[in-house]
């Protein structure tokens, strides 16, 4: 399955997001992953709206929006009119699953749900069918730079099992020698932070987590 290989902003230089952005873009970056977090469903508060809409605007990479935040049916109209491609919630947060798939696929935006470490793949089992992407968390959601977590890749193989076709997204601690490991666990869609933003050539960065 081709590899997708989706750059954080969370590590990107916010003073000068767009030119870091378009950097990455140029070595040959398939998404930007935008991380939103609202300071309760995890403990730190990132981007919001204006970003996003801002960003959109200067670069024409694919949004890949993965909303950290309580009540994610409140904001995914305002996110997919801010410019997001992809709207990714997590199950655990305050939300009825099916209706926010819906309410994804409604603004016209491809629907992804998420699951943090402690959280079992049964429990996304019935929404498998009706979305575009799952994202498994290999590190605890609201920091980055935290240690990959390769106990994971059990529940990336549950998932490319049940799912031979679907997007497999992993977020945490990805660089060269762990993307190798959640490429064989069968996850393609690649989310990596420091990794590339804080490499001198993005291009070979980027290159060395396509396996």
């Amino acid at each position: 399955m081709l590899q997708k290989i989706c750059p954080s902003i969370l590590s990107a230089d916010f003073a000068e997001l767009a030119k870091d952005a378009n950097r990455m873009a140029d070595a040959g970056a398939d998404m930007l992953h935008v991380d939103i977090m609202d300071g309760q469903f995890v403990p730190n508060i990132s981007l919001g709206l204006p970003v996003l809409e801002c960003l959109n605007k200067k670069c024409d990479l694919p949004m890949d929006v993965h909303l950290m935040i309580v009540r994610p049916q409140d904001y995914i109209q305002r996110f997919a009119k801010a410019g997001a491609d992809i709207i990714t919630f997590h199950v655990e947060s305050d939300c009825n699953p099916l209706e926010c798939i819906q309410q994804i696929k409604a603004c016209g935006c491809k629907a992804g749900i998420s699951i943090k470490p402690n959280t079992p793949v049964m429990e996304i089992k019935p929404y498998l069918a009706l979305v575009d992407m799952v994202l498994v968390m290999t590190v605890e959601p609201g920091f980055g730079g935290q240690s990959f977590m390769q106990d994971m890749m059990g529940k990336v193989c549950e998932l490319r099992n049940i799912c031979p076709d679907l997007d497999i997204e992993v977020d945490g601690g990805i660089n060269h020698e762990t993307a190798k490991i959640v490429t064989e666990a069968g996850a393609n869609v690649l989310v990596a932070g420091s990794y590339l933003f804080g490499a001198e050539d993005a291009s070979a960065a980027i290159a060395s987590l396509r396996y």
